[in-house]
């Protein structure tokens, strides 16, 4: 993401304008748009034209629309965002009040207007044009017959390939079928990679799968680029790692981020980050339970006796169309800050997003046993029957 200009005043209303350079951030766009902003955009619009002699025609005319945002459509596969609303402004083409939709992609510029710029969009903001944040960790997670290509980025995990082929059961004294059938499927995971992936920003590529599938897809994939000269596998070969996992489907690949030696080396991507502070809460859960709270009424009062030491929260919960809502979820991030607890904001298109998202979208590792509010809440709702 290029930021081109910000206008903020004092009472932090104002506008910024951003190209969006890549398909993640369109995304990122998503997230900073809300209802009853003002986006100011290039488009193309159907408009009617009466000739000289009467006769009606239609014609496309590109032109510069702002409208007041009512509707926001993002498709995560195609990384399309659509934006519905109303035209604010005069212009030629569009009556003022006339509905229209603006579809935002990338490498082309628009200015978003907010009365009010919080702290955790303008982080974002932030986050979107530091060049460093960008997907710099690729994943294969694989069991016989299956195998997901994923580009795991700071703010989502990326499918960008399936591979499924039927691979025959092994037969006594017969066992060709199979092998030929697991070889095929080898082929096409490798070409999935190497279509996929882009090895100049990639650090690692994490090979995950049961049993020894991993380990004879490896030996398959390097023996072939020996025999073919595949520069591309052959001098990248350090970056492979092979971990662990339950199963070849994508939910898997939680495991294998979690896995002690991926997260050495991944230790500075943010994807690795939040699956370890998620694995610490769910510990801290198991062992000490008056330390790990969940919801947002818990955490508000654990956040209120000042003991929050890592807050994790989904940044599903700061899309949300009531202002009040999301006011109190920005409050609470901008208390445990100044605090000094640290704050993760999860992606509810990660893996471990998604498993916050049914923890209500937030928890807290607390710096202290903080028995009581349990035993509060307890009290308060019986009082009440």
């Amino acid at each position: 993401m290029k930021l081109v200009r910000k206008d903020l005043e004092k009472d932090n209303a104002g506008q910024v304008t951003l190209i969006p350079e890549e398909p993640e951030d369109m995304w990122h766009t998503y997230n900073l748009l809300q209802v009853g902003d003002s986006l100011r955009a290039s488009t193309i619009r159907k408009v009617q034209t009466e000739s000289a002699t009467g006769s009606v025609g239609s014609n496309r005319i590109r032109t510069t629309l702002t409208l007041c945002v009512e509707t926001i459509d993002f498709d995560s596969q195609a990384c399309q965002l659509r934006v519905k609303g109303t035209n604010i402004q005069e212009n030629e083409y569009v009556k003022m009040g006339a509905y229209h939709t603006i579809e935002l992609e990338p490498n082309r510029q628009f200015t978003l207007a907010k009365k009010q710029w919080d702290s955790v969009v303008l982080e974002r903001i932030e986050q979107a044009c530091d060049p460093a944040w960008s997907a710099d960790v690729a994943a294969v997670v694989m069991q016989e017959g299956l195998a997901y290509v994923c580009l795991v980025t700071p703010s989502m995990t990326l499918t960008r390939a399936k591979v499924e082929v039927n691979i025959p059961r092994k037969r006594k004294g017969n066992c060709s079928q199979h092998d030929r059938a697991l070889e095929r499927f080898y082929e096409q995971v490798v070409q999935a990679i190497q279509r996929h992936i882009n090895f100049d920003v990639v650090k690692c590529v994490l090979v995950a799968s049961p049993g020894f599938v991993r380990e004879q897809f490896c030996d398959y994939m390097f023996q072939q680029a020996v025999k073919t000269d595949n520069k591309l596998l052959l001098e990248n070969r350090s970056k492979f790692l092979q971990v662990h996992s339950s199963s070849g489907h994508k939910y898997a690949l939680k495991e294998a981020l979690c896995d002690p030696a991926v997260a050495s080396r991944l230790s500075d991507t943010k994807a690795a980050g939040e699956v370890k502070a998620l694995d610490d809460f769910y510990k801290m859960l198991q062992h000490e339970p008056d330390r790990a709270f969940y919801g947002l009424k818990h955490v508000e009062k654990a956040n209120e006796a000042m003991a929050i030491d890592t807050l994790l929260i989904s940044d599903e919960l700061f899309r949300h169309q009531d202002v009040a809502t999301r006011a109190r979820y920005v409050k609470l991030v901008d208390s445990v800050r100044e605090n000094m607890g640290t704050v993760r904001i999860f992606s509810s298109l990660h893996v471990s997003g998604e498993q916050l998202g049914q923890l209500t979208g937030v928890a807290a590792i607390l710096r202290f046993p903080v028995a009581e509010l349990s035993d509060q809440e307890d009290e308060s709702s019986s009082e009440e029957d």
